[in-house]
């Protein structure tokens, strides 16, 4: 009896000086006009030790992340890999394949991705169509993309982001990061900076071009554009007199791309291609002949790759991804339906979130602080715990919190996912405090009055609070 009482008063000391903490961080005048989500769970106890709207929904950015990456090891497995099919229409004569050699795609998103995966995995195609006896192949290399639907871009994304690196469009088939480095020539102040060259070089890619030397020290230039579509508009700045300068966007048709890569390889490879390279959207199936499967990277890589340098590309095609749970083309709205069932199948409830992608990239985005609280919960209890904790970035020392909480005592001692946007500040995950007690966190803030870096250095002061509570 006495040792319940002890752990009772505990627990109202760890919440009150939790909300003094809390109050402390809120009373910056810098958030006094902010949107701002806080709540502090201890594991331990299960207790609440600090909230602050807690069930207000507030867009998240990358912190949005995690309810893509813990659908998926709760429905997947962490062991799951996707496949990409070679496959024909015909048969093979005399070593020539008389139909066309099809790509089907199920949206593996580390084809040629310099992230992760296998970079020679071409060559290993050809070679295993090589041990099937082909010397010739007289109709077409198609990539087949009917496995997403036609929304490569998402509809709720701004144009200011579409044709950029950082919200490429999403294929049954992308290929090298869906990333395009556009090769400027920075001169004098005041000059157009011409574009030079692309790496990979894309046939037929128009270019309308504004941007302009300035005596700026970043990257202020934009790409913007259409998918499967080759003319792209480049806007803004760069700084001048720098020479080379790179900048990247998007590629317009990664599935083409590949095709075209893939044919190249056969030829370099002695095997003979009669017909072009093409793509097919449609979702018509002919019957069709199993030549080659190509695996994945497993879903505990992709996932590391996601958290720990929130990678937009391969959340968003894990997101798509997870529609084909319910039906084919997959669809933006199936992949919610997918996440909202999941989690109403473990007790939390997703239906006042609002969910518009896997990544965060959108403005409507809007999930509470006290929802990432209860998955984090949740995933601290699931059978995935370990490979999802090892996919967070830890503070100070990994990923995108390399910077955060760096030579404090919670170095090395926070494994959590950020988001930054603009005008967004978000971090999500596990602490340890002075006790050795885990505590889930989230912390979501809405446009302060003052730099992106300083609400950092707010959040950390706040989370360094809680640490050191008694």
């Amino acid at each position: 009896m006495k040792k319940t009482f002890i752990i009772s008063l505990l627990a109202v000391a760890a919440s009150v000086f939790g909300q003094t903490a809390l109050d402390k961080f809120l009373s910056n005048p810098a958030l006094q006009n902010a949107n701002v989500g806080v709540c502090v769970r201890n594991l331990s106890t299960g207790k609440v030790i600090a909230d602050s709207r807690s069930a207000f929904v507030i867009p998240p950015a990358s912190t949005q992340k995690l309810l893509t990456t813990t659908t998926a090891l709760e429905l997947l497995g962490s062991d799951f890999r996707f496949s990409t099919y070679l496959e024909t229409d015909s048969t093979i004569v005399g070593g020539v394949l008389l139909g066309n050699l099809y790509i089907r795609g199920t949206g593996d998103p580390t084809l040629g991705s310099q992230k992760i995966g296998d970079q020679m995995f071409l060559y290993r195609w050809v070679q295993a169509l090589k041990k099937k006896g082909i010397r010739e192949i007289r109709g077409n290399i198609i990539a087949d993309v009917s496995f997403f639907d036609g929304d490569a871009v998402n509809p709720q994304w701004i144009w200011e982001d579409i044709g950029n690196y950082y919200a490429a469009g999403v294929y049954a088939l992308p290929y090298l990061d869906n990333t395009l480095n556009i090769q400027l020539n920075s001169t004098a102040v005041g000059q157009v900076a011409a574009v030079v060259k692309t790496i990979p070089q894309i046939d037929g890619i128009e270019f309308e071009n504004h941007i302009r030397c300035t005596s700026i020290t970043y990257d202020g230039a934009y790409v913007h554009g259409l998918p499967y579509n080759n003319k792209r508009y480049l806007v803004g700045s760069i700084p001048a007199n720098h020479g080379i300068f790179g900048v990247k966007g998007d590629i317009p048709n990664p599935p083409l791309l590949l095709a075209q890569h893939l044919k190249m390889r056969l030829e370099e490879q002695g095997i003979i291609v009669q017909g072009n390279a093409d793509y097919l959207t449609e979702t018509l199936q002919p019957v069709r002949t199993l030549l080659y499967e190509h695996r994945s990277e497993p879903l505990s890589e992709i996932l590391k790759e996601i958290n720990q340098n929130s990678n937009n590309l391969f959340a968003e095609q894990l997101f798509r991804f997870l529609a084909s749970r319910i039906s084919l083309p997959c669809t933006i709205q199936n992949s919610v339906v997918v996440l909202q069932n999941c989690w109403r199948n473990r007790g939390i409830n997703l239906q006042n979130c609002f969910i518009m992608d896997g990544c965060g990239l959108a403005p409507q985005d809007a999930v509470s602080a006290g929802t990432l609280v209860q998955l984090l919960t949740y995933m601290d209890k699931s059978r995935n715990k370990d490979v999802f904790v090892e996919s967070l970035p830890v503070a100070g020392t990994s990923g995108t919190l390399r910077g955060f909480l760096r030579e404090t005592p919670l170095q090395g001692n926070v494994s959590a996912k950020s988001g930054t946007t603009s005008r967004i500040k978000s971090y999500a995950g596990y602490m340890t405090n002075q006790e050795g007690e885990t505590l889930a966190f989230a912390v979501i803030v809405n446009n302060a009055s003052c730099k992106s870096r300083q609400v950092q250095t707010m959040i950390e002061k706040f989370l360094l609070d809680i640490y050191s509570q008694p």
